[in-house]
């Protein structure tokens, strides 16, 4: 039966990408496939190995030590503050984001984080014939984030063509920062969330693919920037990284006050006027699309309405309401709707990366927020793909 929820999902994501493609007859099937082949052999080391498994044990308890290392500096400085047995949001998943940061910071310091995302990304492109940029892009917004990735390629920025931006931002909508990887695993599944990292990679390249195929010369495919001379010295890069990470932190609780405000208003409006509740009726409209990723039919209400909330508001909102109602949920309905919330696939991400984008290019800038509705539907369609090839396995 999970073969033909994988057929059914696949069939989703390729249709209505095909529909938004501008330009089906450039669609090549081969590297399509071997991408969603190495989905599934990652998949499967991953979840159903003893070397998977104890892949993700490791990380997952390797964050698990970092959260609590970055709390300590947090209970230094608030302790006392909170109630003796209750978990603050802000004090205990936001705040210890600083302290990743900084450790980002220190590998990116010593090149260490760079060397990996580079020949990672070289290694990517043998295997799908896209460009090194585009393949490194795709590997980098899984560590960096959608909007500090573009930093390392400012350079670049100027350069690419309308289709290879699309491309770009795609894999950047598709991806999280690794910098909150600690505050997602203490709302989901860490299983989850790590094969959620690997597979979403390829997904977005896989949609791209799809919806925006191009040809690419030797000669266009742009060589990587090597860093320059201006590299800041050990301990400002530290105060750099405390002050970036602190930024990341406060503006998610901002995002999650105004949103789960809003959200709160909204559903209140509907109870009054229809007497349902807002994210029901997302629930309702976003049931199919569960049902064919391969959630089962008695959670399908409840796991459209976690996806269209992610949508709508962001990743952060949609965990907290899942955390909720996931006791009553199916263990498969889990694990797909976790993968699903791993990505930065949402409105507001349009804002934020076009942002970004157009503060170092604006004329670049400008063709992102043109084409920032359909960034949204190849993010989501990633989305939607990550999380059927983990229901396989499920």
């Amino acid at each position: 039966m999970n073969i033909v929820f994988f057929v059914t999902g696949l069939l989703f994501v390729s249709g209505i990408g095909y529909v938004a493609s501008n330009n089906r007859k450039g669609i090549k099937l081969t590297p399509i496939l071997k991408m969603i082949v190495a989905q599934l052999v990652l998949a499967f080391l991953l979840l159903n190995t003893s070397i998977g498994i104890d892949l993700i044990r490791f990380i997952s308890s390797g964050f698990d030590v970092l959260m609590k290392l970055g709390i300590s500096g947090v209970d230094f400085v608030f302790g006392g503050l909170e109630n003796t047995g209750v978990s603050n949001f802000f004090l205990d998943v936001l705040l210890p984001i600083i302290f990743i940061s900084v450790l980002i910071g220190i590998l990116n310091h010593f090149h260490i984080l760079p060397f990996t995302i580079r020949y990672a990304g070289l290694t990517l492109s043998k295997l799908n014939g896209m460009g090194k940029l585009e393949n490194y892009i795709a590997v980098s917004s899984a560590f960096l984030g959608q909007s500090e990735v573009f930093l390392t390629t400012k350079k670049q920025l100027g350069q690419i063509s309308r289709k290879r931006l699309y491309t770009l931002c795609t894999s950047a909508m598709s991806a999280v920062s690794i910098a909150i990887v600690g505050a997602y695993m203490t709302m989901l599944e860490p299983r989850y969330v790590v094969v959620a990292i690997v597979v979403n990679i390829l997904s977005a390249l896989i949609v791209a693919s799809i919806m925006n195929p191009y040809e690419l010369d030797d000669e266009e495919d742009l060589p990587l920037a090597e860093e320059g001379a201006g590299k800041p010295a050990f301990f400002q890069m530290i105060s750099e990284s405390i002050l970036d990470g602190l930024k990341v932190a406060v503006i998610v609780a901002a995002m999650l006050i105004g949103f789960i405000a809003l959200m709160n208003m909204v559903n209140e409006l509907f109870l009054w006027a229809f007497h349902l509740s807002f994210q029901s009726v997302l629930g309702y409209i976003f049931a199919p699309v569960a049902f064919l990723m391969g959630v089962p039919q008695s959670d399908i209400v409840q796991a459209g309405g976690i996806m269209a909330t992610k949508i709508v508001t962001n990743e952060f909102v949609a965990m907290l309401n899942f955390k909720e109602i996931v006791s009553g949920l199916s263990p498969k309905t889990v694990g797909i709707v976790s993968v699903f919330l791993v990505s930065f696939a949402n409105f507001g991400s349009i804002g934020i990366i076009t942002g970004a984008v157009k503060a170092l290019h604006e004329k670049q800038g400008d063709l992102v927020a043109k084409f920032g509705l359909k960034l949204l539907l190849g993010s989501t369609l990633a989305s939607v793909l990550s999380a059927t090839i983990i229901g396989v396995f499920l």
